[in-house]
């Protein structure tokens, strides 16, 4: 029976299979076709939004926290803000107290002002009228040093110190071993000084005579004290006298043996210490007329 029922169906399904046409199972192929292959169309469509989606995500993620930086910041900016307007206030007040002040001192500190820039232009002032001084200076310098020409620097000596010109003259180049009386030779070089400043009638000059330490026991002569006045004395006199420089221009001093250049316990030092020296004063006087219309 079962063997009947078996054999029934399988000549069913033969005759099903066989009513068929080869057409439409051709058709049905390429439509199972065609689906297949939306069907994997779709399936990438769907992978690559699935893609997008991740991406999206992400991004958004991302974006939260730059927000949640962003709303940390701002909240800092305003409490930045905040701070800055309770510090103005403060300033404001502050300003509006100095303020005050400053109306009050205005015209004061003004006037300082203009004290302050009067005052820098009389250094100013000073300090040109010093650089003129040690020009002048050194250029007397050199016309002394190119008058007297070419004596041994033993013999005598010019400088400048301080602006002051000083010109030092050996003793055994002036004076005699002892003596205030000047040698001819001696006149020949105060002459050369001389014809310089007879060409600077306007500068004053102190001759200063200088000894050693050793007594003096000479006739006529106390003490060194005594000789280097006389020797100072004997200078300005053939100034005056034989080369005609005004007597007002000049001053004669002794500065015995307080002034040495080098050690009295040697015969060297002792004698660099006997000279007789011609100090070219400043021009106080011109200083003085400065500062009493600088004033």
């Amino acid at each position: 029976m079962k063997v009947k029922i078996y054999l029934t169906a399988l000549l069913s399904s033969a005759v099903l299979f066989s009513c068929v046409s080869p057409k439409k199972l051709r058709e049905s192929q390429a439509k199972y076709d065609q689906l297949s292959g939306t069907y994997l169309d779709l399936q990438s469509k769907y992978r690559a939004l699935q893609d997008e989606l991740n991406k999206a995500n992400n991004k958004n993620a991302a974006l939260q926290s730059a927000k949640t930086n962003t709303d940390g910041q701002v909240d800092d900016l305003k409490k930045q803000i905040d701070y800055l307007k309770q510090n103005n206030n403060t300033v404001l007040n502050q300003l509006r107290d100095m303020s005050v002040v400053t109306n009050a001192q205005a015209e004061s500190i003004r006037k300082s002002l203009d004290n302050i820039g009067a005052k820098d232009m009389y250094i100013k002032d000073l300090q040109g009228s010093i650089a003129r001084k040690d020009s002048l200076a050194m250029a007397l310098v050199m016309n002394l040093k190119g008058a007297i020409g070419n004596l041994d620097d033993k013999d005598i000596n010019i400088k400048v110190d301080k602006g002051v010109v000083y010109v030092d003259i050996s003793d055994k180049l002036l004076f005699k071993n002892a003596s205030y009386d000047v040698t001819e030779r001696a006149k020949e070089v105060l002459g050369k000084v001389a014809k310089v400043l007879q060409n600077q009638p306007e500068i004053e000059f102190m001759v200063e005579g200088h000894t050693d330490s050793n007594p003096i026991h000479s006739a006529g002569i106390v003490d060194n004290w005594d000789l280097s006045v006389k020797r100072a004395t004997s200078v300005v006199r053939i100034l005056q006298n034989t080369y005609g420089l005004d007597p007002k221009r000049m001053t004669a001093a002794g500065r015995s043996e307080y002034l040495p250049l080098a050690d009295n316990n040697t015969a060297g030092g002792r004698a660099a210490n006997r000279r007789t020296r011609i100090v070219i004063l400043p021009q106080l006087d011109q200083f003085f007329k400065l500062l009493e219309t600088k004033k």
